[in-house]
């Protein structure tokens, strides 16, 4: 079995795309549900990582600006390490990701 990196990137564009407070709060057992499901196969290499929504960008001159980049209007709401078969697997388990329902998706990235 490969190690997958999934990203759960979530939309910034404007406040009223975003999920309300009580649909957060709806959403967690969801996330407890489905990092539980990953877990009982033995397919969960690392937890839920969490990063804050600021974060700074390095550019090609070397200079730091604050990031991410405003264009692209997207964060990283998390990250876990999962084990998959194939990247088909992985797409399988991403499938169930309850950011998917808020709006968001997820990346998926094998460990090389």
């Amino acid at each position: 079995m490969d190690e997958f990196l999934l990203i759960f990137r979530r939309a910034f564009k404007s406040p009223a795309d975003q999920p309300s407070p009580d649909q957060l709060q709806d959403s967690i057992k969801q996330w407890q549900d489905w990092f539980g499901s990953i877990a009982a196969q033995d397919k969960l290499v690392r937890p839920l990582q969490r990063w804050d929504i600021d974060g700074m960008v390095v550019d090609t001159n070397k200079n730091a600006i604050n990031g991410p980049y405003a264009e692209i209007k997207e964060s990283i709401g998390g990250l876990i390490l999962i084990r998959a078969v194939n990247y088909e697997e992985a797409v399988e388990i991403a499938k169930g990701c309850p950011i998917l329902a808020l709006g968001g998706n997820v990346e998926i990235r094998k460990a090389v």
